[in-house]
C-alpha cells in the first residue's frame, strides 16, 4: 500500500481523494519509481475536478509529471537507485501518475534527471518547462535570433510562461509578456519581460492581417489570441502554439501564412521522442536561470493538491506548483 490521490467514477459521481493505494492498481511497467516530487499542471486540475474528461479510465492516479528514484527495474537502461523524470506519455490520463508515492511505467518513457537538478528542481520545471523549451528550441531551429526582435509570450503568469520568459531572457531575446494580471507586472519584469501588454489587446477578434511585430511567438493559450498572434507576427517569422487555455478553436485565415511566410509550430510534449526530451531537458540545465524559478515555486503537500488543483483551473495560482510526496 501506498499513499496518492485516487480519482474514481461510479453511480456516486466523480471523485478525487487522497488515500491508501493497493499496488494492484498499478498498470504493467517495466519500471518501478518511489515518487519524490511531482507537479500541478493546467491538464492535473482538469484531471482532479472532472471539468473535462482528461481520466480515460478508472480508477486512476492524476499527475502529467513526476521526479523520483527507480526501485525495481527490467528495462535495459534503467538500474534501481537511478534517479529518473518522467513528462506526459499518457500518465495521470490513462496510465496511472504522478500524484502518488510510487510509479509504475515503461521505461522507455523516462529520461535521466539532469546532475544539474534535484527532483524537486525537476518538478519546478516540469511539463510546463519542458514544453517552454520545446517552443524555444522550435524558434531557434527557425532561424529567430536576439537581434531579429521582440518575442511575445501569452499565457505570461502560467507555468509554460514564466519559464519561457525566463529561458528567453536568459538567451538575449528581448520578452513582450501577455497577461490578464497586470498587478503581476513586476513578477514578470523579475523573470525577464521587457514589456506587458495587456491580454485584452490579443483575445478579442481582430484583422485577418495586422501591422508586424513579433520575430517569434510562443502561444499558451489559443482561439482569437493565437489567431492575432500569428496576423502580427513579422515576415518570415515563427509562432510556437502549445496551450488551449482561451479556447481549442483557431479563428484565423491564411493571410499571415501567403504573404508574410510565417510558419506555425505545433509543440506536443505528450508524446515527443526520447531524442527529443532529452535534448530540451539538457538544454534547460544548462539555459534556466533556476533561481529565478525558485522564487515563482510554491511547494503544497499531496493533501493540498486537490484544492489547488481546482484553484490553478481558475486562474488563481501564480508560476509553479511542486508537490512534496514526503508530506
Amino acid at each position: 500500500m501506498f499513499k496518492g490521490i485516487l480519482i474514481t467514477k461510479d453511480g456516486a459521481g466523480y471523485r478525487a481523494e487522497v488515500q491508501q493505494i493497493d499496488e494492484a492498481v498499478l498498470p504493467d511497467g517495466d519500471v518501478t519509481v518511489r515518487v519524490e516530487w511531482s507537479t500541478l499542471n493546467y491538464k492535473d486540475g482538469l484531471a482532479i475536478t472532472g471539468k473535462s474528461p482528461v481520466v480515460r479510465r478508472f480508477p486512476m492516479i492524476p499527475g502529467i509529471d513526476f521526479a523520483g528514484t527507480v526501485t525495481q527495474s527490467s528495462h535495459p537502461d534503467w538500474q534501481a537507485g537511478d534517479k529518473v523524470v518522467l513528462n506526459g506519455w499518457g500518465v495521470g490520463e490513462t496510465h496511472c501518475g504522478g500524484l502518488a508515492e510510487v510509479a509504475r511505467v515503461k521505461g522507455d518513457w523516462l529520461v535521466p534527471l539532469p546532475k544539474a537538478f534535484t527532483t524537486r528542481q525537476a518538478m519546478a520545471i516540469g511539463t510546463a518547462g519542458y514544453t517552454a523549451m520545446l517552443c524555444v528550441l522550435a524558434l531557434e531551429k527557425h532561424g529567430i535570433k536576439p537581434a531579429d526582435g521582440e518575442i511575445l509570450v501569452t499565457g505570461a503568469n502560467g507555468g509554460v510562461g514564466s519559464v519561457a520568459i525566463a529561458l528567453l531572457a536568459r538567451l538575449g531575446y528581448t520578452v513582450v509578456a501577455s497577461t490578464g494580471r497586470p498587478a503581476e507586472a513586476e513578477h514578470l519584469k523579475a523573470l525577464g519581460a521587457e514589456t506587458l501588454i495587456e491580454r485584452s489587446e490579443l483575445a478579442a477578434p481582430g484583422k485577418p492581417i495586422g501591422k508586424e511585430r513579433w520575430a517569434g511567438v510562443i502561444d499558451t493559450v489559443g482561439s482569437h489570441t493565437l489567431a492575432n498572434a500569428c496576423a502580427t507576427t513579422k515576415y518570415r517569422g515563427a509562432v510556437a502554439a502549445c496551450g488551449l487555455a482561451g479556447g481549442m478553436d483557431f479563428p484565423a485565415t491564411v493571410a499571415p501564412f501567403i504573404l508574410r511566410g510565417i510558419t506555425l509550430y505545433g509543440i506536443d510534449s505528450v508524446m515527443a521522442p526520447r531524442s527529443v526530451r532529452q535534448e530540451a531537458w539538457e538544454r534547460l540545465a544548462r539555459d534556466l536561470d533556476i533561481g529565478k524559478l525558485n522564487s515563482v515555486t510554491r511547494e503544497i503537500g499531496l493533501a493540498e493538491a486537490i484544492q489547488v488543483g481546482a484553484e490553478l483551473l481558475d486562474g488563481k495560482v501564480r508560476g509553479r506548483v511542486v508537490v512534496n510526496l514526503a508530506q
